[in-house]
């Protein structure tokens, strides 16, 4: 595969969006999914080092600890842990 580089800023934007997305869902069902999806999505982008994860920690601390009866966000959450400085 080839992988393509994407401006930080765009990122970091659509991360935000899809936050703010599964703040927004108000069927339970859909909000586990989208937000077991968004944790796995960051896991990777973390893991390959495609983010710089400081830029948005608060942000996805605070997804984290709001989700955190969801096991990939408990699972993301750990990972942030492992990376504070």
């Amino acid at each position: 595969t080839t992988a393509v580089e994407l401006p930080s800023e765009f990122l970091h934007t659509y991360i935000s969006n899809c936050i703010h997305s599964c703040e927004n869902i108000r069927d339970r069902y859909m909000q586990n999914r989208l937000v077991r999806l968004v944790c796995i999505f960051l896991q990777s982008l973390i893991r390959s080092r495609s983010i710089n994860v400081q830029d948005l920690f608060v942000e996805v601390q605070a997804f984290c600890i709001e989700f955190s009866r969801i096991r990939e966000a408990a699972g993301l959450f750990r990972l942030l842990k492992t990376l504070e400085p």
